[in-house]
């Protein structure tokens, strides 16, 4: 079958290739990719790719094929899914825990835009707790993680002040309900019952510098890619009794199908809304990467296999 495979060279990170169809476990379907979603973390790993890793870990589709445990989805069923890889090919195996069914009012572009992003955002508004009429700060707010957090923290009652590059990207996080877009973090006024990093660098002080007393930041990346410096003392002038938590959206004593259930309810319902900054054939994938590795597109990338 036909799959995409890292050239190892970053300018044009993958190419057409080959490969043998999969070999599902007992508790995996096969499943017919229609479309696919590429995450920046994976335009990183391209960047050294390990031998035989193929990327691909937001995929939906159609079951070909049942899982042979008689676990999950039916035959013909149209599902979202999150694998651990390889999902940028005509067919991928995929844990059973890790599929949804998707309603025929969800198409499967908008779909594959869910999961790696949407189980994140999910994940991590969790993490922070309640947040009805709570003041949050996130970071990093212009990406697909940013996009579906706000939607859903701000439809939790929260008062969220979102940091984007700029303010034009920043004018769909406001229609999503974000209260006030700044374009760095040192311009947002605090103090903050909890601030939501991801961007690592400076950001990750001045969001702590702004986090009010028993306040609670949550580190969920490092998008700068640049090494995070921080005074241990400088914590006690504002913060004072406050917690600093790392995330890891992998980690949940939920499984992959019940969080992607969530949104894909939430999408149908019209409460949640996938923001699509490309679309485009999958022969286009190496183009779409290095859009998402220069920012010159707003949300996800989605490449259409059929």
């Amino acid at each position: 079958m036909k799959a995409m495979i890292p050239t190892g060279d970053i300018s044009s990170a993958v190419e057409f290739g080959e490969v043998p169809e999969p070999e599902p476990r007992a508790d995996e379907a096969v499943v017919a990719v229609e479309a696919y979603s590429v995450n920046r973390g994976e335009t990183f790993l391209l960047e050294h790719p390990r031998d035989g890793w193929r990327p691909g870990k937001d995929i939906a589709g159609r079951v070909v094929r049942a899982a042979a445990d008689g676990s999950g989805p039916a035959e013909g069923s149209r599902v979202v899914g999150h694998p651990a890889a390889a999902g940028w090919a005509e067919r991928v195996a995929v844990p059973v825990h890790s599929l949804a069914a998707l309603p025929d009012r969800v198409d499967s572009t908008t779909a594959a835009a869910l999961p790696l992003a949407g189980l994140t955002a999910l994940r991590l508004l969790r993490a922070a707790g309640p947040v009805a009429g709570r003041r949050v700060l996130l970071t990093g707010a212009s990406g697909g993680v940013g996009h579906y957090l706000t939607e859903l923290a701000s439809g939790s009652g929260a008062q969220i002040t979102a940091v984007s590059a700029s303010q034009e990207r920043g004018v769909r996080l406001l229609e999503l309900g974000a209260t006030e877009v700044v374009t760095d973090v040192e311009k947002a006024t605090g103090p903050f019952d909890i601030v939501l990093e991801s961007v690592g660098g400076t950001s990750l002080p001045a969001g702590l510098a702004r986090l009010a007393p028993e306040g609670l930041l949550v580190w969920f990346g490092q998008a700068s890619r640049t090494p995070v410096t921080l005074n241990f003392f400088d914590f006690f002038k504002t913060a004072v009794g406050g917690s600093i938590r790392h995330f890891d959206y992998t980690r949940s004593d939920r499984s992959y199908a019940d969080d992607l259930a969530v949104l894909v309810r939430l999408v149908a319902t019209g409460r949640l809304h996938p923001e699509i900054g490309l679309r485009q054939d999958w022969s286009h994938t190496a183009t779409a990467i290095t859009a998402l590795r220069t920012r010159n597109i707003r949300g996800n990338a989605v490449l259409v296999t059929s």
